[in-house]
């Protein structure tokens, strides 16, 4: 996925039984690389784009991430967008779905706490090997070396996007040009796949996402943003570590 993934158990149980989780999530994952790659050739993403598959032919999985794109189009006015590149790409919804499966595999092989970061997406359970809930660092958008807020979650999912690393990767659909008015998004949730379309979305909106996301409070996601001239807004309930 052009990324690295991080995983993370504290469950009490023999090394031998978390490496076999570890190896389970890490297959998991290069299924879903080999499957949703927009850069292999022989991906299942890449053969759709050249019309060798139908549709009806493909994976279940596959149908269902391009369900699950479509409702999100919609769900974000548009603003999340698998096709804003003019060809499929389905990957801003991959990566948070592909560790929320993972993570709800882990789970039901008994991984009650655990923690997985993929390329700063981050899906959690239970606490962490301190007893403590897990923490997750929101990188300051201009200073590497700093953080912006330090959030705390025994349960749930973060996920940021922003210019700072990959500079103007996300487009405003409506100019076909590159998103501007905000610098970092970052969304926390019940749901990763959700967390990291509408941090995605919400870039995309510029600062008009400031207002859009203060309505998502309502179905469980919090946030938190910097604007391109660096204000910084957060909802509510966005779980920010006291200590």
């Amino acid at each position: 996925m052009g990324t690295v993934v991080s995983i993370e158990l504290a469950d009490s149980r023999p090394e031998s039984e978390l490496s076999d989780l570890v190896d389970m999530t890490c297959s998991w994952l290069h299924e879903v690389d080999a499957r949703f790659s927009t850069y292999k050739p022989d991906s299942e993403v890449c053969r759709f784009r050249r019309h060798e598959v139908a549709l009806a032919d493909t994976s279940d999985d596959f149908r269902h991430v391009l369900d699950r794109c479509a409702d999100l189009w919609r769900d974000t006015d548009g603003y999340f967008d698998a096709y804003a590149g003019g060809a499929l790409d389905p990957s801003g919804y991959v990566k948070g779905w592909s560790v929320e499966v993972a993570s709800q595999r882990l789970l039901a092989a008994g991984s009650r706490r655990h923690y997985i970061n993929a390329g700063g997406d981050i899906r959690m359970r239970g606490a962490g090997p301190s007893g403590r809930p897990w923490r997750v660092g929101v990188r300051h958008p201009w200073e590497a070396g700093k953080l912006s807020w330090v959030l705390e979650l025994t349960e749930g999912a973060v996920a940021t996007s922003g210019t700072y690393e990959r500079g103007a990767h996300v487009f405003d659909p409506r100019t076909g040009k590159p998103a501007t008015g905000l610098r970092s998004v970052t969304v926390a949730g019940p749901d990763l796949a959700v967390a990291d379309a509408y941090a995605t979305a919400a870039l995309a909106m510029g600062e008009a996402g400031l207002a859009w996301l203060a309505k998502r409070v309502d179905e469980g996601y919090e946030s938190a943003a910097v604007t391109d001239d660096g204000r910084a807004f957060t909802s509510p309930g966005l779980p920010i570590a006291l200590t």
